[in-house]
């Protein structure tokens, strides 16, 4: 009798650990990071699970204020606006390593998700990223080869869309060197965590 009452017991405290994990991983909260812009503020809620290095890194900049002072450096109407790497004088700021592409993550390049802006290597992406201002479908993940790689998506604007849309319209230049400027900068103030609740 003492065996078996032991046995239940044992197998209940298990059911109940078992249940108190799948309770903590169905709390769990994504990361959110709030951009303050001379526009408005951006809210962006980071995918830690399926982007787990990406938003890291993206992280890791917010929380080093490297953001502070940076600027939407490249803005295409109907396409994305880009950010996350240049000062208002088009100075592009030092980084730390560049990472590894997780665009084969599931993730797509949809209307206000947020992805990592690259060069032609795959896996050269660093602090720059880019908001989607539609479904951008020919940057999701094809293939594990130069050409299919893909564009890492790692979040979603959760808040502030209107500000996107805003920023998307604004007038652009060519400047420094570069094209699609923005005539008037758009800086972006402050990068910070935030808790999720701001989102509400």
């Amino acid at each position: 009798m003492k065996k078996i009452f032991a046995a239940v017991f044992g197998l209940a405290c298990f059911c109940l650990l078992g249940n108190s994990a799948l309770a903590a991983d169905a709390n769990k909260e994504n990361t959110v990071i709030k951009l303050e812009t001379t526009m408005g503020d951006i809210y962006i809620e980071l995918d830690d699970e399926k982007a787990p290095k990406t938003s890291a890194n993206f992280k890791r900049y917010v929380e080093e204020g490297f953001y502070n002072g940076t600027i939407f450096h490249r803005v295409i109407g109907n396409f994305m606006i880009q950010g996350g790497g240049m000062n208002s004088l088009m100075e592009q700021k030092a980084t730390h390593e560049e990472i590894e592409n997780e665009a084969d993550n599931g993730l797509k390049n949809y209307k206000y998700t947020v992805a990592m802006a690259r060069t032609n290597e795959p896996h050269s992406a660093s602090s720059q990223f880019f908001i989607n201002v539609k479904n951008n479908d020919f940057l999701n993940h094809k293939g594990k080869t130069m050409s299919g790689w893909g564009y890492a998506v790692f979040g979603r604007v959760v808040k502030g869309q209107d500000v996107v849309h805003n920023i998307e319209g604004v007038p652009t230049r060519d400047y420094m060197g570069h094209g699609d400027v923005p005539a008037i900068p758009v800086v972006i103030k402050s990068a910070t965590v935030v808790a999720e609740e701001s989102i509400q």
